[in-house]
C-alpha cells in the first residue's frame, strides 16, 4: 500500500472549503426570484425566526452560533432590508424580541427553495447509509470540538 493511500484524508481541508463553497453557493443563489440578497447567515436568521417567532437577540446569537457583534451587525442590515422587525418583550422592555416581516415570509420560501436544491445536489450519488455516516462524523465533530 502506498503512503498516499495510508495517508488520512484531510478532512479539516475538506470540510473548510466545502463549507466556503457552501456558502458562496448560498450567496449567489440566496438572492433568489425576488432578488433579496441573502447571506448564508442570514438565510439562518430567517429559518430561525420561522421556528421561532419572537426569539432574542441572544437566541438568534446562539442558534446561528455567531458573536454578539457579528449578529447584530446582520440583523441591523436584515432589518434596514425589510425582512426583519424588532419589539420590545412586553414583559420586560430590556429585551428585543424579532420577528419575520411579509418580506421576511417571502424570503423564506425562497430561501428553503435554495436549500432544498442544494441538499438535492450534495446528496445526488450517495445511498442513506452513507449519508448517515456523513451527518454521523459531522455532529461528532461539532460535539468534539466544543
Amino acid at each position: 500500500m502506498t503512503d498516499a493511500r495510508r495517508r488520512a484524508p484531510r478532512l479539516v481541508f475538506l470540510t473548510t472549503s466545502a463549507e466556503r463553497q457552501m456558502r458562496r453557493w448560498i450567496a449567489r443563489r440566496g438572492a433568489g426570484q425576488a432578488g433579496h440578497g441573502i447571506s448564508a447567515a442570514g438565510c439562518g436568521v430567517l429559518l430561525h425566526l420561522a421556528d421561532h417567532p419572537g426569539a432574542t437577540i441572544g437566541e438568534v446569537t446562539a442558534a446561528l452560533q455567531a458573536s454578539p457583534a457579528g449578529t447584530s451587525g446582520l440583523l441591523a442590515r436584515m432589518e434596514g432590508a425589510g425582512l426583519v422587525r424588532r419589539r420590545a418583550d412586553p414583559d420586560d422592555h430590556r429585551t428585543v424580541r424579532l420577528d419575520l416581516t411579509p418580506a421576511g415570509t417571502a424570503a423564506l420560501t425562497d430561501v428553503r427553495g435554495a436549500l432544498a436544491e442544494l441538499n438535492a445536489r450534495l446528496t445526488d450519488g450517495f445511498s442513506p447509509d452513507e449519508l448517515a455516516v456523513v451527518a454521523r462524523w459531522l455532529e461528532h465533530a461539532t460535539r468534539a470540538l466544543r
